[in-house]
């Protein structure tokens, strides 16, 4: 995968640079400093993923998303927290707090490698951000297999999916299921209707969130049919942006 890297701070591209050198199949093409070398970059490059910080002079991240429609897939890189629900909004593979782990770059690599697979750029912003309140015109399908029979469900209908050994599991009608596509493909897929990784083994549906819960242990969203899924400390501050708490 071909990536061109976008920060105004040469140590943060640094940074990024090596972590991606340990990345196999991931190439860096290239360095802009904001978002008008971007453009430059982009158009002499033909990178096929920007990672893209927000805070730039000239034209920062969010603005060049949102204005400039014939880009690659985005994954944001900022020390930014407020800004995950635009970001999204924006149709994000996703949203990476700096200092970046390793592990969470890894999973961000991965989803993107699945969107340009598939042959997925963005979609336009104004597209993008109707998917986030309303329902798509195309539902998002679920399937699952059991005992000769193949059961579909529309995703939207869902609270929450999680990872259970090889398969990712949820619940419908009181009824527990179990998918075979991967949590990181269903999350890649299902962004643009709603769906958050709250966690490396939780996926839910923000829209039937209802409750955020704090303890001595960590964090839990509530959703409305009951269920809870867990929130990891790395991405508390995304989900709270994402609530918009």
């Amino acid at each position: 995968m071909r990536v061109l890297i976008v920060d105004d701070e040469a140590p943060a591209r640094r940074r990024i640079a090596r972590q991606l050198a340990e990345l196999p199949g991931v190439t860096v093409v290239g360095e802009a400093e904001d978002g008008l070398d971007a453009l430059d970059k982009i158009e002499a490059l033909s990178p096929e993923l920007l990672l893209l910080d927000i805070d730039m002079p000239a034209l920062d991240g969010l603005t060049l998303a949102s204005r400039v429609r014939a880009l690659p897939p985005i994954v944001f890189v900022t020390a930014h927290a407020e800004h995950a629900l635009a970001a999204f909004e924006l149709h994000a593979v996703d949203y990476l707090l700096k200092p970046v782990r390793p592990e969470r770059l890894a999973q961000a690599i991965e989803r993107a490698r699945i969107r340009v697979e598939r042959g997925e750029r963005r979609a336009e912003p104004e597209a993008m951000a109707l998917a986030m309140v309303a329902p798509a015109r195309e539902s998002p399908r679920v399937v699952s297999a059991s005992r000769g029979v193949t059961r579909i469900f529309d995703a939207r209908e869902l609270t929450r999916l999680w990872s259970r050994d090889k398969y990712t599991a949820f619940v419908s009608n009181g009824e527990e299921h179990l998918c075979e596509e991967s949590l990181n493909a269903l999350e890649a897929r299902l962004a643009p209707h709603g769906f958050l990784r709250v966690h490396r083994a939780e996926l839910v549906n923000l829209r039937r969130v209802r409750a955020l819960h704090h303890s001595s242990d960590g964090a839990e969203v509530e959703l409305d049919d009951g269920q809870r899924a867990a929130v990891s400390r790395r991405t508390l501050a995304q989900v709270k942006a994402a609530l918009g708490v």
